[in-house]
């Protein structure tokens, strides 16, 4: 039972170079989406090599990624939305036209 989980875990490190590649030569929108593909990959390999070797560290630190992950991605996404929008100064809109 080990092997299978092992060799699913090898089989879904084949699933990096995409991401990577997609993480660091797309567009800002590719560089997302190849980063938050990257997080579910490599804490899917961590979780099944914990299980396959039986050691909980390995599934410690799959775990942190899976909680750390989305909120990587929300501070990449807020950095490539620019400046915020700001609510417009109330002194200039008394219904004045």
């Amino acid at each position: 039972m080990n092997a299978w989980l092992l060799a699913t875990a090898a089989l879904l490190t084949l699933g990096m170079p995409p991401c990577v590649w997609a993480a660091g030569r797309g567009s800002a929108v590719e560089r997302l989406a190849g980063l938050s593909l990257a997080t579910t990959v490599v804490t899917a390999v961590l979780l099944l090599t914990g299980q396959g070797f039986g050691r909980g560290s390995f599934a410690d630190l799959g775990l942190v990624l899976a909680v750390l992950g989305p909120a990587g991605t929300l501070v990449f996404a807020r950095f490539l939305g620019g400046p915020s929008i700001e609510r417009p100064d109330a002194r200039t809109n008394h219904g004045e036209r």
